[in-house]
């Protein structure tokens, strides 16, 4: 186990490393950069930049270097905690993704496991009473959930609340602990906050889970050594749990890999909608403004928490199916 680990986090730092310079890459396509869209800006207002002091800004903002070398020295700094500075918000970038970074990771980890705590009872009682009301009824919310985009359900959430029952749901906290610093009292407050965007994804994201983890579980209750064992005298229920269901979670959890990148964006453009202060929202305001080591830095970093979770997801299923091996060797002995 701890040679498999060893070896994950080696392909980890290539692929993160790798990813760095194909986000650096497309970050940097679009024509002009931070400095056109100021000026852009600037020109709609009615004011007037000169070359000189264009030229001077591109040098403050080290713009006037080639793009390797700004990826160089951006990936160099990242190696000792440096992650360049924000153009837009004229401040390292360090200061300012950390807090979001970490209610997104925070958040991300929630919204799965609340989507698994859905999904699988739920799955589980459709295959196991196929065909009949309950079982069309999941089916039907289940395509009716992946239908329905996440922000969709977010306006509709926030209308339903703002209109009926005079509910404001956007942000993060109440207006109290805003500005305030972070302490025990402005942490309560933000989970009396979260459960409206966890259960918007959550509930998006449950829906493709209940139909993955159904169609595994009917599969393996045709098999013939359920029949087998029904036939033995073996209770329902114990049958049931110990091997069907156990061996139907398989594809899920090999879809967690999947699941957490999928949770990131749905809730980044969910957030976007319920105006929450997390890394999404940041991340399409700083590649609308090209500033480009702030965006790097984020898609970096979520890069990370989706690597996490596929390595994650590989440990867990040598843990619930025994017939999986980390290394070939042991599969060979």
């Amino acid at each position: 186990m701890a040679k498999y680990i060893l070896k994950r986090l080696i392909y980890a730092l290539i692929l993160l490393w790798l990813i760095s310079i194909v986000s650096f890459l497309v970050i940097e396509l679009p024509p002009g950069d931070y400095l056109t869209s100021v000026v852009a800006a600037l020109e709609q207002s009615g004011s007037k930049v000169s070359v000189e002091q264009l030229e001077a800004l591109r040098q403050q903002y080290g713009l006037d270097l080639p793009s390797y070398l700004r990826y160089f020295r951006w990936i160099s700094g990242f190696l000792v905690g440096d992650f360049g500075y924000s153009f837009e918000w004229n401040r390292p970038v360090s200061d300012l993704v950390v807090e979001p970074l970490i209610l997104d990771a925070f958040i991300a980890v929630l919204i799965v496991l609340v989507t698994y705590a859905i999904a699988i009872p739920i799955a589980v009682y459709s295959a196991t009473h196929q065909y009949s009301v309950g079982d069309h009824t999941v089916t039907f919310l289940s395509l009716l959930g992946l239908a329905t985009p996440s922000f969709l359900l977010a306006l509709v959430t926030l209308y339903i609340a703002t209109t009926w029952f005079g509910i404001d749901l956007t942000g993060l906290n109440s207006d109290e602990f805003l500005l305030a610093p972070w302490s025990l009292a402005k942490f309560v407050d933000m989970l009396w906050h979260l459960p409206t965007q966890i259960l918007i994804v959550s509930t998006y994201m449950a829906a493709g889970v209940v139909r993955v983890m159904r169609a595994s579980l009917l599969d393996e209750l045709r098999k013939q050594y359920v029949v087998t064992a029904r036939a033995k005298g073996v209770g329902e229920r114990k049958l049931l749990f110990k091997y069907p269901v156990r061996l139907a979670l398989n594809p899920i959890i090999s879809e967690m890999a999947m699941v957490l990148p999928a949770t990131i964006s749905a809730a980044t453009v969910t957030a976007v909608v319920l105006g929450l202060p997390t890394a999404g929202p940041m991340l399409l305001r700083a590649l609308i403004s090209q500033d480009t080591f702030l965006s790097a830095t984020i898609l970096m970093f979520l890069s990370f928490l989706v690597i996490i979770g596929s390595t994650i997801a590989d440990l867990l299923l040598v843990l619930v199916d025994p017939r999986i091996k980390l290394e070939r060797s042991e599969i060979r002995g």
